[in-house]
């Protein structure tokens, strides 16, 4: 969430950030509702602190006099308005809290202005689009369709559900390992998280209330399934303090993903460029808010890294105001060249959400001066494997139909060349 402070002292700002966002958000409600709200709370504040004066002053009098009496006819009333405010109150802040978590957060001013997926900008690429003249749609590829046989898991569970098998399931777990082992080696620490999480880790990460609809939920337990690693690492540390000498703190998390894509079709959800369950390797970081968007260079330049040792052709985007996401302050977008389709894949999103995500998991830190304060978060997609699976074999498939192994994969392969069995 926003700083409170902010919103009182500057609603026109905040406003202003929000039409940027292209975010619906009726602020002039919320601000009443803060009024409303404050309001509230010191006439409940009264209350309790008159309901206190008479308390002592009735130990005072002598038990069974008149005055003692009639001070006892006072605390009675006294302690039904407390009660009576105190339900006002309840039900004010219940209404000022659903309404306040439906503000997003603040795009910074360096993100570009913009509407639309279409206005976001191309920093720079890297690589050859055209190195491959066999390149064909991975899911064409008779590999692909041996060892990734859709119309079982369609049978099994449903469109967007697919089974591995082989060495397509080699090659997505070498694609693991790989992301992994380089995170690793940066000074992240490996984290198993769980893939359920409750409502309270998702409304701190920003899927609640603004994805509720993309995501999978149980029926009969309080749990949604993750979409992101994401949403349970980050709150691996909601409601503690960090000290300063803790920061930054690197976890990076390889978890299956689960989203439902509501609305999704057509030829641009074929094979493995839009899944239900996906799998993805995701950093995440804890920083001081002096740090923040020198960290997101770094995530950024870590994802470039891994693309660039895979040999994948890839873009970087700024992503515009109108197109980042709820929680997120700064975004920048990473595709990757799937030459068979000739178009790009988004393969991760890094993004800075500044004391947005912390402040709804209450993650704080306490300084040099011993004063509390708001760590700042990021995450990054290192990467988005089914996309990056899918382009590695586009851009990699031979004219006998084989595909190259890429050399960073070679060894937890075992093999250079992957053939048609």
């Amino acid at each position: 969430m926003i700083d409170l402070k902010l919103l009182r002292e500057n609603p026109e700002q905040v406003r202003t950030a929000i039409n940027r966002k292209k975010f619906s958000c009726d602020l002039d409600a919320i601000l009443e509702l803060e009024q409303k709200r404050r309001a509230i709370i010191g006439r409940a504040e009264q209350a309790r602190a008159e309901q206190k004066a008479a308390n002592k002053e009735m130990a005072q009098l002598p038990k069974g006099s008149e005055a003692f009496l009639a001070k006892v006819k006072q605390m009675k009333g006294l302690a039904a308005t407390v009660k009576e405010l105190q339900a006002e109150q309840q039900a004010v802040e219940a209404d000022w809290e659903a309404a306040f978590l439906t503000i997003p957060n603040l795009p910074d001013k360096s993100v570009p202005d913009g509407e639309r997926e279409e206005d976001n900008k191309e920093l720079s690429s890297w690589g050859d689009r055209d190195s491959n003249p066999h390149a064909v749609p991975h899911y064409e590829l008779e590999i692909f369709k041996k060892g990734v046989p859709i119309e079982r898991g369609n049978k099994v569970t449903g469109a967007g559900f697919p089974f591995l098998v082989g060495d397509m399931a080699r090659l997505m777990r070498a694609l693991i390992e790989f992301c992994l082992r380089e995170a690793i080696e940066q000074g992240y620490i490996e984290i198993m998280p769980p893939l359920l999480v409750n409502a309270a880790s998702a409304t701190a990460t920003g899927q609640l209330p603004d994805k509720e609809g993309q995501m999978y939920r149980c029926a009969d337990d309080p749990f949604f399934f993750i979409p992101t690693a994401e949403v349970p690492v980050t709150n691996l540390y909601r409601e503690e303090i960090l000290n300063a000498s803790d920061l930054p703190v690197y976890h990076v998390a390889y978890t299956p993903c689960f989203r439902r894509e509501a609305g999704s079709y057509g030829q641009h959800v074929r094979g493995f460029n839009r899944l239900h369950q996906f799998d993805k390797v995701e950093l995440v970081k804890w920083v001081h808010p002096d740090q923040s968007f020198q960290e997101l260079e770094s995530l950024r330049e870590s994802v470039e890294a891994l693309l660039q040792k895979l040999e994948l052709p890839y873009r970087l985007l700024a992503i515009c105001a109108g197109d980042i996401g709820f929680p997120h302050s700064k975004q920048y977008d990473l595709e990757v060249w799937a030459q068979g389709q000739k178009r790009w894949l988004e393969v991760s999103s890094c993004s800075n959400f500044t004391d947005f995500q912390a402040r709804r998991a209450n993650i704080r830190f306490r300084d040099k001066e011993g004063k509390l304060q708001t760590v700042h978060t990021l995450n990054g997609s290192h990467l988005g494997l089914a996309r990056t699976f899918a382009a590695i074999l586009e851009n990699n498939a031979q004219a006998d139909g084989s595909v190259l192994v890429p050399k960073v994969l070679q060894d937890w392969m075992g093999k250079t060349v992957i053939q048609i069995r």
